[in-house]
C-alpha cells in the first residue's frame, strides 16, 4: 500500500453502499428473511435454508496462506478481493468471514475487515459490537461459570472435584492480568475460594459450538454436551447436568443468525462467529457457508492463519459437520514472509520492517520457499487444487514475484499476482481466473483420517504428514488424559492441535519447513459441546495481554460521532 493511499477507516467512511435487501437478493436471501441491525447491517433468519435451493451446485472455495509473520499475509483482504472479482466477472459470489475479537482490534493487530479497496463495509460495525453475538458468547459462556460456582456453594450434590473444573470465564479484551485468578475471596456467602482465570471470549468453546451448529436443536444438544469438570471419581459433568445449557440457547439465540453485510464494490458478505485459528477452529460458521451454497455461484471462506493449522480444521473438522466438499484452496503469500522464511529476518509485531526487507532480492525469496512448498503439499494432502495468490505490495518486485511463479510452474499449480489492496476486484482479476478453472476440475477431496482412529494416532498423523514432525512426544499427564477420554466415549471426535502459528513446527522462532523435530503433546483437553479433543503443544496463550503501545491508545471520536484511528 503505497503512502498516497488513504487510510481503510477513510476508504470504508467514503463508500456508497447499496440498499441491504439489494445484496440480500444477490444471494437469494428475500426481505421476509432479513432483521435490520440499523441501516446497513442484518441478520439472517435460519428459516431462510428451509427455502428452495438453486438447481446447480455452487463453488466452495477456502482462502488460507502459508506460515504467516506476526504481520499476517492478507488472508481476509484476498477472500474479499477474489469475491468481488468474481462478482465484476459475472459470477454471483458470497464471501463469508469470521467476525473480529475486539481484544486484537484494541491490542496490536487492528480490525479484520480487510483493507484498503477490498473490505466489507461498514467497517466500523463490523470491527465494533456488530450485532452482539461476542457478547452473547461471553453472557452464556459465563453463566456457565456461574452456576458451577453456584452448584459448590449451594452444597454440590454433583460431587465436583473442585481441583478438576476445567470450565473458566472469558472476556473480548486482551488483559493478561486476568489469566489466573482467585475467586470466592470474601465472607462465607461470596462462594467458594478456588483458582481458576479467564480466556479471551474467541477462545470459549461456546464460540466454537456456535460456529459448528447446524441448527437451533442441534446447538441446543452440543451445548447441553459442554464437559465443565469431573467428579472425585472421574465422571465428567456436563452443562446439562448442572441446568445451565438450556438458558445458554436462549441467550445464544439470535446470535446463532449469521450476519449480512457488504463489500466495497456492493457484493455479499456473511459474517459469522470468530474463533482462534491457533487454539480452536479458526473457521467463520458452518450455517454462514450453507446459506451462501444455496444462493451463490461461488462462496469464498477463510480458515485462520496458515494451512498447517485453520485449512486442516476446516477440511478435518467444519467439512466434516457441513457435510460440504470443498472445491478449490486459494494459498495466500507474500515476498516478505517468504524472505523471513529464509531464516534471515527476524519480524516483531508493532516494530518497523528490519532494514533491507524490501531491497530486491530473489534469492532470499527463493530461500524462503520450503515453506511454500510444504503449504501446497498440505492442501493437496486433501486432494484439494491450490492456487498461490501472491498478495502484492507496492514495495515489491517482478523479479520476486518470478521465483514464486517459478516452483509453481516447477508443481504444477495455478498462481496469480493480485494488487486488490490498491485495486479492488479489478486487482484480483487474475486470481479469480485461476480459482474458476481449479474449482472447475473434479475433486478428489479426503480426510487426513478415519474417525474411528484412535485419539494418539490422529494428533501424531498431523505432526507427521501435516507439520512434517517425526513423531509426537506425549507428556504423562496428556497420555492420562488421552486414555481417559477414550474410556469415556470421546475416542471418535477429531483433534486439533494448539500450537503456535508462527512455524510449522511448536517452536515459533523455527522458519522454512523445519526436519529433524518432535511434536511435544503437554496436555490434552475435551471441548465435547464443540466435537473434538484439542492438544496443547508448547506454551499457549488463551488471553492475550496488551502491547506497550495498544491500538486503543489511537482509537478516539470526534464531535460528530465518527471514528478516528480504528485500523
Amino acid at each position: 500500500m503505497n503512502a498516497k493511499m488513504p487510510s481503510d477507516l477513510d476508504i470504508a467512511s467514503a463508500a456508497t453502499l447499496r440498499p441491504l435487501v439489494e445484496v440480500a437478493a444477490d444471494l437469494g436471501v428475500t426481505e421476509a428473511h432479513l432483521e435490520p441491525w440499523g441501516r446497513d447491517v442484518a441478520k439472517i433468519d435460519l428459516g431462510v435454508l428451509d427455502e428452495p435451493t438453486q438447481a446447480h451446485r455452487a463453488r466452495y472455495v477456502v482462502v488460507t496462506a502459508i506460515t504467516p509473520t506476526p504481520l499476517g499475509e492478507g488472508k481476509t483482504t484476498t477472500s474479499v478481493g477474489l469475491a468481488q472479482a468474481l462478482g465484476g466477472t459475472g459470477h454471483r459470489a458470497v464471501v463469508c468471514l469470521r467476525q473480529p475479537s475486539m481484544g486484537p482490534t484494541f491490542g496490536i493487530k487492528g480490525g479484520a475487515a480487510g483493507g484498503g479497496y477490498s473490505q466489507v463495509v461498514p467497517m466500523e460495525r463490523l470491527n465494533l459490537h456488530l450485532t452482539g453475538d461476542f457478547h452473547a458468547v461471553t453472557a452464556a459462556h459465563n453463566l456457565l461459570a456461574a452456576m458451577i460456582d453456584n452448584h459448590l456453594h449451594q452444597g454440590n450434590k454433583l460431587g465436583i472435584d473442585v481441583r478438576n473444573i476445567t470450565w473458566r470465564r472469558v472476556l473480548d479484551v486482551n488483559d493478561r492480568a486476568l489469566r489466573t485468578v482467585i475467586v470466592g475471596i470474601g465472607a462465607r456467602e461470596d462462594g467458594l475460594v478456588r483458582q481458576t482465570g479467564f480466556d479471551i471470549t474467541a477462545a470459549s468453546e461456546v464460540m466454537v459450538l456456535l460456529t459448528l451448529a447446524t441448527s437451533l436443536e442441534d446447538l441446543r444438544l452440543r451445548l447441553g454436551r459442554i464437559v465443565v469438570a469431573y467428579t472425585v471419581e472421574g465422571k465428567s459433568v456436563t452443562a446439562d447436568d448442572l441446568g445451565a445449557a438450556g438458558a445458554m440457547a436462549v441467550i445464544l439465540r439470535d446470535a446463532l443468525k449469521p450476519n449480512l453485510l457488504q463489500t466495497l464494490e456492493g457484493g455479499p458478505a456473511v459474517i459469522h462467529c470468530g474463533p482462534f485459528g491457533n487454539i480452536a477452529t479458526g473457521t467463520s460458521s458452518v450455517i454462514a457457508d450453507l446459506v451462501g451454497v444455496r444462493g451463490s455461484d461461488y462462496v469464498i471462506t477463510e480458515a485462520g492463519f496458515g494451512a498447517d493449522m485453520g485449512a486442516e480444521r476446516f477440511f478435518d473438522v467444519k467439512c466434516r459437520v457441513s457435510g460440504l466438499v470443498p472445491d478449490a484452496a486459494v494459498l495466500v503469500a507474500t515476498v516478505r514472509a517468504l524472505k523471513a522464511h529464509s531464516g534471515h529476518w527476524t519480524i516483531k509485531p508493532g516494530r518497523p520492517l528490519p532494514d533491507g526487507l524490501l531491497d530486491e532480492n530473489p534469492r532470499e525469496v527463493e530461500a524462503g520457499l520450503s515453506n511454500l512448498r510444504k503449504h501446497i503439499e498440505i492442501i493437496q494432502r486433501f486432494g484439494i487444487r491450490p492456487v498461490v495468490a501472491v498478495n502484492a505490495f507496492p514495495t515489491d518486485h517482478a523479479s520476486e514475484h518470478d521465483v514464486v511463479r517459478a516452483l509453481c510452474d516447477e508443481l504444477g499449480v495455478r498462481c496469480a499476482v493480485t494488487t486488490h489492496v490498491a485495486d479492488g476486484g479489478a486487482g484480483a482479476r487474475a486470481l479469480a481466473q485461476a480459482v474458476v478453472e481449479a474449482a472447475d476440475e473434479p475433486s478428489a477431496f479426503r480426510f487426513l483420517y478415519p474417525l474411528d482412529l484412535p485419539l494418539t494416532d490422529k494428533i501424531e498423523r498431523i505432526a507427521t504428514e501435516i507439520y512434517g514432525a517425526d513423531g509426537i512426544d506425549v507428556s504423562p499427564a496428556a497420555a492420562k488424559a488421552l486414555k481417559e477420554y477414550e474410556r469415556l466415549g470421546f475416542g471418535e471426535l477429531p483433534v486439533v492441535i494448539a500450537k503456535t502459528h508462527l512455524s510449522l513446527s511448536s517452536d515459533p522462532s523455527r522458519k522454512g519447513a523445519p526436519t529433524g523435530w518432535r511434536l511435544p503433546v503437554r496436555e490434552v483437553r475435551a471441548a465435547v459441546g464443540a466435537g473434538y479433543v484439542y492438544a496443547i503443544c508448547g506454551d499457549m496463550r488463551t488471553m492475550p495481554g496488551l502491547p506497550k503501545s495498544p491500538n486503543a491508545e489511537r482509537i478516539d471520536i470526534r464531535e460528530d460521532g465518527s471514528t478516528t484511528g480504528l485500523s
